[in-house]
């Protein structure tokens, strides 16, 4: 269950950063409340997730998934520029995320 709220609360910080960017500096009411509210749940469900996992690894697991998430986000949705560099490097994050699971 740890493990699954973890990836969870990863997710929820790709959703944060967005947000945090579409609100403008805090300017724009809406992205500014969708930050406020996943950015605490994002935190609550890390929080959880390290009574079970070691904060090493469930911190490390925690940004990959939210860098790589918003990363993604940013390519695919954003017109930020999807090089080959910037998604092999993409994918070496992945690859540490899996590998910190695999080896918990």
């Amino acid at each position: 269950m740890a493990w699954i709220v973890l990836v969870l609360s990863g997710l929820l910080e790709t959703v944060w950063a967005i947000a945090l960017d579409r609100s403008a500096g805090f300017s724009r009411p809406a992205p500014s409340l969708v930050f406020a509210a996943s950015l605490v749940a994002s935190m609550a469900g890390l929080a959880y997730a390290l009574r079970e996992i070691p904060v090493g690894t469930g911190y490390a697991v925690w940004v990959g998934i939210g860098a790589v998430g918003a990363a993604a986000v940013g390519m695919v949705a954003l017109d930020e520029p999807a090089t080959l560099p910037r998604i092999g490097c993409l994918l070496l994050v992945v690859a540490g995320v899996v590998g910190l699971k695999l080896f918990h």
